[in-house]
C-alpha cells in the first residue's frame, strides 16, 4: 500500500501529474516546492489555491512572494453567456427598444371633464323659464337628445357614459344635445318660493323650444328615469319630430303611494334641512338599488360626494314635487284586430339593471308598447346601468342604431324612399 504521507501521486505509463485510478507515490515535497506546484497549477487553470501558506517561515514567504512578482497570473474573468443563452439572445429582435417605443400611441382622456369642458353649453329661453343645454360634436350630424334623472344633470349623469371609447367612436358622427332640467345644474342659483316648477308635461314642450333653437328636425332620445318619462311625453305629442328612444329605467304610470310619501317626505327635507342622509341614502336607492357599497365602492363614494356638495337642494325638492306628481301616460298596446289606439310609434329600446328598483315599471312600460317596435333588456348584475356597465349599454345602444337604418361606417340616416339610380 502506498504510504498516505507522500507528495503527491503520478501515473504509471505516462509519469504526469495526473490523478487516475493506479497510481504510486511520489517522494515529499518541500513547501516552497509545494507552493511552486501550486502556483504553476493555477496558471494553467486559471485558479490559485494556496493552503497552509502561514506554516512557511520567513525565509520561504520571501521566496513565494519573489515567485508571485515575476509570474505573470491571469485572474478568473466574469462568466460567459452560455450556449443556451446565446441561442436565445440571438432569436431576439436587434432593434427591441424602436420597436417598443413605435408601439406607444396616444389616447384620449378618459376622464370625466374631458367631455364636459368640450361640450357649448347654451342657454335657451322657454315659456316655463331658461334651460341649459349642453351641445357636444358637429350640428350637420343626426341630433341624439338626452334627459337625466333626479338629483343629477348632463355632466353627472352622461359625461361618463358617452367617455366611453364605444361611444366616442360613435359621437364622431352624431351631435349629442344634453338637455338639463331648469335649476339642476351645478352652481344654480336657488328658485325663489313663489316659483313655479314645470310640470312633466311642461317639461317635455320645452323641448320643441331647444329644437327650435337649432334647427332640429327629428332627434333620437336618450333618457333616464325621470329624463325618460320627459322623453316618453314628447315622443307622444311629436311623434314625427322623434326618430327613435333609448330609455332607462322608464316608468309610464303615476306614482304608488309608497314613492309618493317616500317623495313628499324627501322634498319637505330638502327643503328645510337641505341634503339629510335620509335624502341621500333614497337617492341611492333611487339610482344603484340595495346594497351599492358591495359593488363599486368609489362609485358609490363619488355619487354621495356629488350629492351632498353640488346639488342645489330646493330646486331638486323642485324637480322632486313635479315627478311625484306625475300623470298617467294612457299608453297601451293595440290588440290584434282593434282600432289603433294611442301607443309610440316609433322604435324604443327599454333597458333597466337586474338590481334596479325600477324593473317592474320597465316591464309594465313595455307591456303598453307595441312588441314589433320594442325592445327589453334587462342588464345583469348592475343597477346604475350608464356607470356599471357603460360597455354593455354602449353595444346594445349601437346595434339599436344599425338595426333602425344607422350605418355602421357613416352612420347617418338611410333614406327610407325610393332612389332613382342612373347607369352611365
Amino acid at each position: 500500500m502506498p504510504s498516505s504521507d507522500s507528495g503527491g501521486y503520478v501515473s504509471l505509463s505516462e509519469g504526469a501529474n495526473v490523478y487516475k485510478s493506479t497510481t504510486e507515490p511520489t517522494k515529499s515535497l518541500s513547501v516552497v516546492e509545494t507552493v511552486k506546484k501550486a502556483i504553476e497549477n493555477a496558471f494553467n487553470s486559471n485558479e490559485i489555491e494556496i493552503s497552509n501558506f502561514s506554516a512557511c517561515n520567513a525565509r520561504d514567504q520571501k521566496e513565494i512572494k519573489t515567485i508571485s512578482k515575476t509570474t505573470s497570473i491571469r485572474m478568473p474573468s466574469a462568466p460567459s453567456h452560455t450556449a443556451e443563452s446565446t441561442r436565445l439572445l440571438g432569436t431576439m429582435p436587434a432593434e427591441l427598444d424602436d420597436i417598443e417605443l413605435r408601439s406607444v400611441q396616444l389616447q384620449q382622456s378618459h376622464s370625466r371633464d374631458s367631455i364636459s369642458n368640450a361640450c357649448d353649453v347654451h342657454c335657451i329661453s322657454t315659456d316655463k323659464g331658461d334651460i341649459a343645454v349642453a351641445v357636444q360634436g358637429d350640428l350637420s350630424k343626426p341630433a341624439i337628445l338626452t334627459f337625466h334623472d333626479l338629483g343629477l344633470n348632463y355632466a353627472s349623469t352622461f359625461t361618463g357614459f358617452f367617455n366611453y371609447p364605444t361611444m366616442r367612436a360613435m359621437l364622431e358622427n352624431f351631435c349629442v344635445f344634453h338637455v338639463t332640467a331648469p335649476g339642476q345644474e351645478e352652481n344654480a342659483p336657488t328658485f325663489p318660493e313663489n316659483f313655479i316648477y314645470p310640470t312633466m308635461d311642461e317639461l317635455a314642450s320645452q323641448l320643441l323650444f331647444v329644437m327650435s333653437h337649432f334647427g332640429l328636425k327629428s332627434i333620437i332620445g336618450f333618457g333616464i328615469g325621470a329624463g325618460a318619462n320627459i322623453l316618453v311625453r314628447f315622443a307622444m305629442n311629436n311623434p314625427d319630430k322623434v326618430g327613435a328612444l333609448c330609455l332607462v329605467n322608464c316608468s309610464s304610470t303615476q306614482a304608488g303611494w309608497i314613492e309618493w310619501g317616500y317623495q313628499s317626505l324627501n322634498s319637505r327635507n330638502l327643503r328645510a334641512k337641505g341634503m339629510t342622509q335620509g335624502v341621500l341614502d333614497y337617492l341611492m336607492w333611487h339610482h344603484f338599488g340595495r346594497n351599492p357599497e358591495e359593488r363599486n365602492l368609489d362609485l358609490v363614494q363619488m355619487y354621495k360626494s356629488y350629492f351632498e356638495r353640488s346639488v342645489n337642494p330646493i330646486n331638486l325638492a323642485m324637480f322632486i314635487d313635479s315627478y311625484v306628481k306625475r300623470t298617467d301616460m294612457n299608453i297601451a298596446r293595440t290588440p290584434t284586430g282593434s282600432p289603433q289606439s294611442a301607443t309610440l310609434k316609433m322604435p324604443v329600446l327599454n333597458i333597466t339593471g337586474s338590481l334596479s328598483p325600477h324593473i317592474d315599471d320597465t316591464v309594465t312600460f313595455n307591456g303598453r308598447l307595441d312588441p314589433s317596435k320594442t325592445n327589453w333588456m334587462k342588464i345583469s348584475d348592475c343597477g346604475l346601468v350608464l356607470e356599471e356597465q357603460p360597455g354593455k349599454l354602449a353595444q346594445a345602444f349601437r346595434l339599436f342604431l344599425q338595426g333602425e337604418g344607422y350605418a355602421v361606417g357613416a352612420l347617418q340616416k338611410l333614406s327610407r324612399e325610393p332612389t332613382i339610380e342612373t347607369i352611365n
